[in-house]
């Protein structure tokens, strides 16, 4: 199906990066910051799963947040909020609170803690990994801090920027830090 410009990401969005410290339960990512484009998918908020999936960002869900602390440290996920809003918490206790609303994106490198504080009722996101790949869930224990660490490294910078592709933004941010 041919793409329309009401399907295609705002180009002017505004990029915010975060970066995060290790607390010894949470690992983070000690090299790549997480990235949050506002008002992305202002346009058409609806397809931020099939742009995701279309920029080669797949192994797609559609769902919520998790309450608690958790985070990925085999795969970096983006987010796009598709309904409702969030305040979300980013790199752990000491990390960041971050308001996320219909249209946002945010991408999380492999390692960032995250977890929901407070949501509307109606708050859905669209969940995607880069190439697909297959993602765990660690949480802030000791035993999982360990097992994540080697594993954060060894995960590769994405060939493709989840909104907007090849030319994206995020690969410049990432590649500059990484």
């Amino acid at each position: 199906m041919p793409e329309s410009h009401h399907d295609r990401p705002k180009q002017d969005s505004s990029i915010e990066t975060f970066t995060f410290k290790s607390d010894k339960l949470l690992p983070n990512n000690p090299e790549l910051p997480a990235v949050l484009y506002k008002g992305a998918f202002q346009e058409n908020p609806a397809n931020a799963e099939q742009i995701f999936n279309n920029n080669g960002w797949r192994n797609s869900w559609v769902n919520g947040v998790f309450s608690y602390h958790h985070y990925h440290s085999n795969a970096h996920e983006v987010l796009g909020v598709m309904s409702g809003s969030a305040s979300l918490q980013l790199g752990g206790d000491a990390g960041r609170r971050v308001e996320v609303s219909v249209g946002d994106v945010l991408v999380l490198p492999a390692g960032t803690a995250h977890k929901r504080l407070t949501s509307s009722q109606d708050f859905r996101i669209a969940g995607a990994y880069p190439g697909g790949a297959d993602y765990n869930t660690r949480r802030a224990t000791p035993d999982d801090f360990e097992a994540a660490l080697p594993e954060i490294r060894e995960v590769p910078l994405p060939d493709s920027d989840p909104v907007y592709g090849e030319a994206g933004p995020l690969l410049e941010v990432w590649a500059a830090e990484g």
